[in-house]
């Protein structure tokens, strides 16, 4: 008989069915979610959560997508829970995906908080220039050449490229263990890179609950592509983190998107299972024709649509997310690479002969 994780947020779940936004929720005493919309996108909302400190201020667990929708949901949000935007004293970011950091420049004319993110993602906020943008949306264009893809579309849209306000740096640059020091709670961060490389969840052992943002939802597995920003394998590095996840206390999981859940373990071997059914298609796929790049990789296996039906952004999506599988492979000795003599040609992909 199959394990299934148990649904702890009702009403989140039942808002989820209906495509409807969840109500402002009081998680535990002095701890709320607050949906905060992200517009079109099929995800509708991610869970921001506010914590509020012995000392009377409050903090946030990331800010949400920025927009006027989302900024009014966030502050109507912040008043369900009795305190005003200014009580707002310091804010943590899972990762640095534009539906958690968003909101980070606005939320800064109406307070005055420390900021904190893992180091691996604060150190792309260094670096937003103009001319940075440029260098990673040209070396975005040539890795789309050596995986196969044959237009000219660019998939790393400027919404990727959030910027703290000019003269604003990241306050503190946490490391796995760190303490968040939000008076009365016991939060502690834990770097679980993959969707991002310094994507990080909170850890408050005495509340019962772990802040899982996107390496643990419910019902999805998070995209965990190649791209600029990332490691050099983020599916190892996600892989390696939902193993230390495992170990975790089973604490109530309170996730960016969706709703609440209990059985960290059991959602983490689903996870480990998804992607080994993964690797194994792909290995298929390649079998099946070699010398293939990793574009056509990408459209022979399945998605959740057809993939002619996706856009050209979800198609480099899923491509990347097909890299980031075939990379692995390739480090367990299944699949080998051949480079092209010339830069501009793509990567080809074969079953590694046996030895």
């Amino acid at each position: 008989m199959s394990v299934t994780i148990e649904i702890t947020g009702h009403a989140q779940r039942e808002a989820w069915a209906r495509k409807e936004i969840p109500p402002v929720e009081e998680v535990r005493d002095g701890l709320w979610s607050i949906p905060v919309s992200m517009g079109q996108n099929p995800l509708r909302y991610i869970l921001v959560y506010a914590l509020a400190a012995s000392d009377g201020t409050l903090a946030l667990i990331d800010t949400g997508w920025d927009s006027d929708e989302g900024w009014q949901m966030l502050v109507d949000g912040i008043h369900a829970t009795g305190h005003d935007v200014s009580d707002v004293k310091k804010v943590v970011i899972t990762h640095l995906h534009p539906d958690h950091f968003g909101m980070v420049p606005r939320l800064l004319d109406h307070a005055d908080p420390i900021l904190g993110m893992h180091r691996n993602d604060a150190r792309h906020l260094r670096f937003h220039t103009d001319a940075e943008v440029g260098r990673q949306l040209a070396q975005g264009q040539a890795e789309l050449l050596r995986l196969g893809v044959t237009d000219n579309a660019v998939d790393i849209g400027l919404n990727q490229f959030t910027r703290l306000p000019k003269g604003r740096t990241m306050d503190v640059e946490l490391a796995d263990g760190d303490p968040i020091g939000v008076p009365g709670w016991d939060l502690r961060a834990v770097w679980t890179p993959g969707h991002t490389a310094g994507h990080l969840c909170f850890v408050d052992d005495t509340a019962g609950v772990i802040f899982t943002g996107d390496h643990l939802l419910p019902r999805i597995s998070p995209n965990v592509s190649t791209n600029p920003f990332q490691a050099e394998s983020p599916l190892a590095d996600y892989l390696i983190s939902l193993a230390n996840t495992e170990q975790l206390p089973d604490h109530e999981a309170l996730p960016s998107h969706e709703y609440r859940f209990r059985g960290l373990a059991t959602r983490v071997g689903d996870l480990l299972a998804h992607h080994e059914e993964r690797l194994d298609e792909i290995t298929a796929a390649v079998a099946a024709d070699p010398e293939i790049t990793a574009w056509d990789v990408t459209r022979s296996v399945t998605w959740s649509r057809p993939f002619a039906e996706l856009s050209v952004p979800l198609s480099h999506m899923a491509l990347r997310e097909t890299h980031a599988h075939m990379l692995v492979l390739a480090a367990r000795g299944v699949l080998t690479a051949t480079e092209p003599d010339a830069q501009t040609e793509p990567v080809r992909w074969s079953v590694t002969a046996p030895a």
